[in-house]
């Protein structure tokens, strides 16, 4: 450590925002180098390296093959896929002095099809698994919390070829597997979860989310069994309705009830329809958005959905993916659209509801004139759809799509991992085919399997610190074996001779030898680095002993010296 390039600090980092983004800083691991975009320090690096070499060692033993394509990458085959377009902002662009176009790669489908139509030629060059680890941009409004959200990371990106629908489920629980044994060899608590395929495309679609409390994306499970889905995946169960015959639509002033809450007071106020018992979950709320569609004009929508439900304006975006929704303000270029008032009756924009807003169902919503209601506005009746849609916030205690008997739970997590059954979209676009065993072409059909492994490494530090610092698991942790000298002179040769036996038995050590620092110093920014087995060669080793500490469970031991390298190989095999 006394010729390492480290820089440890006692205070948090003003602009760290999780415990992954503070540690990592204060422990010399990462260094910011850029808006969204962090250096690896050496300590940083060896951990980032064993991360990947877990991925690589189980991608290879599931049959993958590791190329490495470039980052920089040519606009026309984004602009067959239109995957150009659909990125719209997220994508960094730029053009050479040529004026050719191109992009910083956040994803590589479009290449690894390239280079499939162009290697392979024959059934019998299939299956086959590719997969890279290669940085990836996407230019984020607001990157932030270290490593989880960046501009620039470091991502695992893998994609089968099969020749039918069945290699492809194979390929795919083949990939599945392999990612558990992954995190569970990283010491990563995850959920697998149902998700979105968003931009990727594709159909079957999972991701792995490792539990953690300032993780972005929320995701459910059920009180009953073992049902899992990312928020923006949860299908709402469609109610059923009893046919009976509705009372008419009936308009009723209400004079200002802008709001579902002020709305409900003055039905219940004037018990509207002989009722004192209405409540928010009986008002139809409608809300109108903008949506930007890449390549083509916004569009004004109108989501309706109960009015004690609030959108959620991801799941909104992960329906109508690439697209993505502004609130909608201009409200004096649309007449027809009377603020506070809004009904689904004669509305002239597209309108998308809520599936809880099914045929049958009556409610009390505006009536598309200021200052009036209607009441027993019938959901197939008054008014029909152009469609349903997931839109409305997801609620702890709502119903189980897959059950029906239990209650969903909601907790938060980090993404680390995404699976896709892209199918033949790509294979698709760019008319790959190649010859059958009967002699006629066969499309092949893709997945596509990534690994966040920065972020990977982010998650496993929120996962495993304490007060202290950090906690790595042994199988990520820069050195298998902290060896301090706590003094000077023959207790750094002392410490420098340990290290040296131990590496011979295959142990991976890093050794504090600074000259000029206290042993109090040595033993806090040990505890911060989080290496397990910490060695202390100190006052006793006049004696011929060491003190062994456990940074895990804090145990601590007095070991002979010449035990020591017994006692680490033991303790790391």
């Amino acid at each position: 450590m006394s010729t390492m390039l480290l820089r440890t600090l006692r205070e948090d980092p003003a602009d760290a925002e999780v415990p992954s983004h503070r540690l990592l800083l204060r422990a010399g691991y990462i260094r910011r180098a850029a808006p969204g975009g962090y250096a690896w320090l050496p300590l940083g690096k060896l951990v980032l390296d064993r991360v990947s070499r877990i991925i690589r060692e189980e991608m290879s033993a599931i049959g993958g093959q590791e190329v490495a394509f470039p980052a920089l990458l040519p606009r026309d085959p984004y602009d067959v896929s239109g995957r150009w377009t659909e990125y719209g902002d997220d994508i960094f662009t730029l053009k050479d002095r040529r004026g050719a176009e191109f992009l910083l790669a956040p994803t590589h489908e479009e290449m690894f099809t390239l280079l499939v139509q162009d290697m392979t030629s024959s059934y019998r060059d299939f299956p086959l698994t590719l997969f890279q680890i290669q940085t990836k941009f996407r230019d984020e409004a607001r990157p932030r919390a270290g490593l989880l959200r960046g501009r620039e990371f470091l991502m695992k990106d893998a994609y089968s070829f099969d020749l039918s629908d069945a290699g492809l489920a194979e390929a795919y629980d083949r990939h599945r597997a392999a990612y558990q044994r992954i995190f569970d060899r990283l010491g990563l608590e995850h959920t697998i979860v149902s998700a979105m395929s968003g931009a990727m495309g594709g159909s079957a679609s999972e991701e792995f989310l490792a539990s953690a409390d300032v993780g972005e994306d929320t995701f459910v499970g059920c009180t009953a069994c073992d049902y899992a889905a990312n928020t923006e995946a949860v299908v709402t169960p469609v109610p059923m309705v009893a046919a009976r015959e509705q009372a008419a639509l009936t308009v009723h002033d209400t004079p200002d009830t802008p709001t579902i809450a002020s709305l409900v007071d003055l039905a219940n106020d004037r018990a509207l329809e002989g009722r004192t018992d209405w409540t928010a979950a009986d008002t139809l709320k409608n809300v109108v958005v903008t949506v930007h569609h890449p390549g083509r004009e916004d569009e004004v929508l109108a989501i309706g959905l109960p009015g004690d439900r609030e959108v959620d304006l991801k799941r909104l975006e992960a329906a109508l993916s690439p697209a993505t929704v502004t609130m909608f303000d201009d409200f004096a270029a649309h007449p027809d659209l009377v603020k506070g008032y809004i009904g689904p009756q004669d509305l002239k924009i597209r309108y998308l509801a809520d599936p809880r807003v099914a045929t049958g169902t009556a409610w009390l919503t505006g009536a598309n004139q200021p200052g009036r209601h209607a009441t027993s506005v019938v959901a197939g009746r008054d008014f029909t759809p152009d469609g349903t849609i997931e839109a409305a916030e997801v609620r702890a205690g709502d119903p189980c799509p897959a059950c029906g008997t239990g209650q969903l739970t909601i907790r938060r997590g980090i993404e680390i991992a995404h699976i896709f059954q892209l199918g033949r979209r790509y294979t698709d676009v760019f008319k790959v085919d190649v010859l059958g065993a009967d002699g006629k072409p066969v499309r092949p059909t893709m997945g596509c399997y990534g690994i966040g492994v920065s972020r990977a490494v982010a998650s496993i530090a929120e996962q495993h610190h304490d007060e202290r610092g950090l906690l790595w698991p042994d199988e990520v942790a820069p050195a298998d074996v902290q060896v301090i000298a706590a003094g000077k002179d023959g207790q750094v040769d002392a410490a420098l001779a340990l290290a040296a036996t131990l590496v011979e038995q295959g142990l991976r050590v890093l050794v504090d030898d600074r000259p000029q620092l206290s042993a109090g110093v040595k033993f806090t920014d040990a505890e911060l680095l989080g290496i397990r087995r910490i060695v202390v060669v100190g006052r006793r080793l006049a004696e011929g002993i060491a003190e062994v500490r456990d940074r895990r469970t804090g145990e601590r031991r007095d070991v002979p010296l010449s035990d020591v390298p017994r006692v680490m190989t033991e303790v790391a095999g």
